[in-house]
């Protein structure tokens, strides 16, 4: 299939689903976890930096939807929306950024360190392309066991330039593995548009190296990318092997929290930000039913309480054991 072979998709554009409620509270608990870190962090209350993906939502909430339990994902640095669509407590990921001792990993990784092996988050990764492989490794497992599971590697456009990109998507397609290659595309690879570090501009087209398919789609409609997510799934658990999905998105914020993103023009934050993922299937609710804004009112303050409740728990709890510092540290 072509990087195009998703024009005709399911979208918001055709109304929104009957579980949008469901969506929408995916999408809010992110961006609402995010801005509550953003806050945390201007109060010098977050060890080591932060890197947020407001605006990027979608991706995440429709291919977590699109999974079933037993299924796996690996993420990077911008991998908060990751995990939390994948079902890991909002306290304990609130933990692990403020390095404390019921954090997902004892407050030992922080932001950039998120995992949570048994809800299927198998970590986050500091380095750009490290955990591609580690998303073949788990297909290979889950092929050797022949178990159904499919295993997702979240990743920026900026690995797609790194060796282990390509080193990971060859040996799955070789292999025929259950893997879903997820290219999150925001378009900035740091504080670099791609089109200065990349000679393509559909990065999709990288899969046709591979013979796996490659599409392109809307990373903003979480009806797209669920039905895309679901698709490609589907292929992996037929045996089918990998699938490349570069979903089309961008982060409202800079790199880092350390970063004003000034090299960013004004026109294009603005056009971005129109398409907001969140406001987007809100206004796909309004048009399907002028009546949807009391269910849009109702999520919106459950997923706020459910936010501010379990940040007030993570705060609540002690710093670890200064005696567990050499736990889980291999010589």
């Amino acid at each position: 299939m072509t990087s195009d072979s998703y024009r005709d998709a399911p979208s918001l554009a055709d109304g929104a689903p009957d579980d949008s409620a469901h969506l929408l509270a995916g999408m809010l608990r992110i961006r609402r976890f995010e801005d509550a870190v953003a806050g945390l962090f201007a109060r010098n209350l977050v060890r080591g930096s932060t890197h947020l993906c407001q605006g990027q939502e979608a991706v995440t909430v429709g291919v977590a939807d699109a999974l079933r339990p037993g299924d796996t994902m690996v993420c990077t640095y911008r991998g908060h929306g990751a995990t939390i669509a994948q079902g890991v407590p909002l306290d304990a990921c609130f933990g692990e950024i403020l390095g404390r001792a019921h954090g997902l990993v004892g407050g030992r990784g922080g932001s950039m360190h998120f995992t949570d092996v048994e809800r299927g988050a198998l970590g986050s990764n500091g380095i750009v392309g490290a955990h591609l492989p580690v998303a073949v490794g788990a297909a290979l497992a889950s092929s050797y066991r022949d178990d159904g599971g499919v295993h997702v590697a979240y990743f920026g456009d900026g690995s797609t330039n790194i060796g282990t990109f390509h080193e990971a998507l060859n040996l799955a397609a070789v292999w025929k593995l259950p893997v879903v290659f997820v290219l999150e595309n925001n378009q900035y690879g740091e504080y670099s548009a791609i089109a200065t570090t990349t000679p393509i501009t559909r990065l999709a087209e990288r899969a046709t190296s591979y013979g796996m398919p490659g599409w392109f789609v809307d990373g903003n409609d979480v009806v797209t990318m669920r039905a895309v997510a679901a698709e490609a799934a589907d292929r992996a658990r037929a045996g089918l092997g990998p699938t490349l999905v570069e979903a089309d998105t961008y982060r409202h914020s800079g790199h880092s929290r350390s970063d004003p993103a000034k090299y960013r023009p004004a026109e294009e934050v603005a056009s971005w930000l129109a398409r907001d993922p969140i406001t987007q299937l809100q206004d796909a609710m309004l048009r399907s039913d002028p009546g949807a804004q009391a269910t849009i009112d109702r999520v919106t303050a459950e997923v706020s309480t459910e936010v501010d409740s379990a940040l007030d728990r993570a705060l609540a709890w002690p710093e670890p054991d200064p005696a567990e510092r050499f736990r889980d540290v291999y010589a």
